[in-house]
């Protein structure tokens, strides 16, 4: 059979680094080093200064330690989400869609976009509140000027991975010679700054900074771009190379995340030896915290640095930002649109956000936005970590490289301990949301919403488990065995119409046609295209799910017409139920045969009630293959 579209991560740049062409070992392991520096980025990003400021000045160095639990997390998923691209070939969004069913899939993109969109948030705020501390630009004005970022990133990915990397490494090199600077200037108290690594929370307003830490730290949108980065590697299909791959890769996000973390611990430190012990305790704003530095420190070049390091954090996190954003729309989606194109939507959904909230709520709501974005990441995050551990534990797709029960029991520890944190968080939300308003109505929608969440949550954590189905199998050998259309009965069903899903369920259905048909009997091949594409723009839609299932449908059609039956194939589009009963009435059908995947009661609105809802709208016989 032929070997259809192939979709690949960052397919512009896919395998486009070759480290088996480095003549030494050194230069081989620099070549692989690369992907946690664009990952590294996110995570000593204007969202980060936010919080670390919040903590500092609030709590001095109470929160330390949070800083390092999330690196010790961020280690160890980072490695996660590297062995995944790096084995499967795949990035955390192409196997989260091939996993779940439609309706979780759905969501489960849209809880992405809006940590793509909560993280650009903080980015393009950041960048334009550097611009406005250097240049006196105004916010409003530098948020736009972030657009032209889009156009930046376009040129570097045109000179090659090893050219952006380099500009991303160069513009981490300023962050950290800058804070390391401004801690020369502060001379912070060693003793009370290793008392910091102590566990401890002082109150609430400290547990909830504690949570925007960890979700400006452990980024669920890195967990996407990092499984895709990894392959931008020429990568060997043997044991071997695979293991060294894995290896060189850890020991690059160990090096890149410590940089991350000795950032975010300057900024607390700062933050905590400069405003905490001075009294000043109620710094939250990036722009206070700039003007007080000078005269607390007693150094202009203490601002000045302070507003450099912000500038190169917001340019260096949007350019990776809007590349996890390409990633997860394309994961996801499969959506064709051209680079530009894409990157301009991923932008623009945060951008636009920022703006609003400029123009409605002025400029001293900066602040609270950016800390307000990374507890929105930080909620997010478990939806993305738990696919990610089923993925890196799952025997059929990791083989050898399935991590081993020490991983497992550590990752769904820290999985744990973020869904703890943010199910706490949440529900103090909600109850503070349910006292805030006597109107039913709105109740009831938070009610709901509260109830679809846990449930989505619930199909999150166990749909693997318990559901080990074998989704969307890509060739057609592996649906039929080479002798299954011998069969030869006589029946009196001039024209069969057999429902597609291209899973392991049309074995039977293709079984059962062959035992009902005889030799004059034509077959209608129904499949129902359920892309975003396809529902939006119909049988004009050319996105890579509509062209893949295109393509299985005429191999399905092709295998009946080498074996001497009739076959025609018939792609419908946007609702599968209306468009199964159009295609069986139009091709005037004697049999609809369809397959059953024994769903009950919740399934059944979860995967769709399919069968039940299209006998009411034909008059020809449902044959339900189970």
């Amino acid at each position: 059979m032929a070997d259809h579209i192939n979709e690949k991560s960052l397919q512009d740049v896919h395998a486009s680094i070759d480290p088996g062409g480095a003549r030494s070992k050194f230069k081989k392991l620099l070549a692989f080093f690369g992907p946690a520096y664009l990952v590294s980025v996110g995570y000593m990003d204007p969202g980060n200064w936010a919080t670390d400021i919040a903590g500092g000045s609030h709590f001095g160095y109470a929160l330390l330690w949070v800083l390092l639990m999330s690196n010790f997390m961020a280690l160890l998923l980072q490695s996660l989400s590297a062995r995944l691209g790096i084995v499967q070939g795949r990035d955390l969004a192409q196997c989260s869609r091939e996993l779940y069913p439609p309706l979780i899939n759905f969501v489960l993109y849209g809880l992405a976009e809006i940590a793509i969109a909560a993280c650009d948030l903080a980015e393009i705020l950041g960048m334009a509140i550097g611009l406005n501390l250097l240049f006196g630009l105004p916010l409003i004005w530098g948020v736009l000027v972030t657009l032209l970022d889009t156009f930046l990133l376009l040129y570097l990915q045109k000179l090659g991975m090893r050219k952006m990397e380099a500009f991303i490494i160069a513009l981490i090199v300023i962050i950290g010679g800058c804070f390391l600077t401004e801690i020369l200037f502060a001379k912070p108290d060693a003793g009370e700054v290793i008392k910091g690594l102590v566990p401890r929370l002082p109150d609430h307003a400290a547990l909830y900074i504690a949570i925007g830490i960890i979700g400006a730290t452990v980024m669920p949108h890195n967990l996407y771009l990092h499984s895709a980065l990894v392959q931008t590697r020429k990568i060997g299909k043997d044991e071997k190379s695979i293991r060294k791959a894995i290896r060189f890769n850890i020991l690059d996000s160990a090096i890149a995340l410590n940089i991350a973390f000795l950032v975010n611990a300057a900024i607390l430190i700062l933050a905590g030896t400069v405003f905490y012990t001075s009294g000043n305790h109620s710094i939250d704003s990036i722009q206070d915290a700039h003007k007080l530095l000078a005269p607390l420190l007693g150094s202009k070049w203490a601002a000045i640095l302070f507003a450099v390091a912000l500038v190169a954090a917001g340019q260096s996190s949007t350019i990776t930002g809007t590349l996890a954003g390409q990633i997860i729309m394309e994961g996801y989606l499969h959506l064709r649109l051209s680079p530009i194109a894409r990157r301009l939507i991923t932008r623009l959904l945060a951008i636009v956000p920022a703006v609003v909230v400029i123009l409605i709520a002025g400029e001293k709501m900066v602040d609270d936005m950016l800390v307000f974005s990374q507890v929105l990441l930080s909620m997010q995050l478990a939806f993305a970590v738990i696919p990610l551990i089923h993925f890196v534990s799952d025997k059929a797709k990791m083989g050898v490289f399935t991590i081993n029960i020490y991983v497992k029991i550590l990752s769904w520890t820290i999985a744990s301990i973020i869904l703890t944190l943010n199910i706490k968080l949440f529900l103090e939300s909600v109850l503070s949301w349910m006292e805030a308003t006597n109107n039913i109505f709105i109740k009831a929608i938070i009610i709901i919403f509260v109830v679809f969440i846990s449930f989505v949550l619930l199909v999150t954590i166990f749909y693997p488990l318990i559901l080990k189905r074998k989704v969307n199998t890509r060739h057609i050998h592996n649906n039929i065995s080479e002798n299954l259309l011998a069969v030869d009965e006589n029946q009196s069903f001039a024209k069969v119409a057999l429902a597609l899903d291209f899973t392991d369920k049309d074995q039977k259905v293709l079984q059962y046609a062959v035992r009902l048909a005889k030799a004059n009997t034509e077959f209608i091949l129904i499949h129902i295209v359920e892309s975003a594409s396809a529902t939006v723009m119909g049988n004009e839609s050319q996105d890579i799910e509509t062209l893949n299932d295109k393509a299985y449908l005429e191999e399905y059609e092709a295998y009946f017409n080498n074996h001497g039956y009739a076959a025609t194939a018939h792609l419908g589009f946007k609702d599968r139920v209306n468009e199964i009963a159009r295609i069986v009435t139009e091709n005037k059908c004697d049999l609809l045969i369809i397959g059953s995947h024994g769903h009950k009661t919740a399934k059944d609105w979860l995967f769709g009630e399919t069968i039940n809802s299209v006998r009411h709208k034909i008059e020809i016989p449902v044959f339900i293959a189970r």
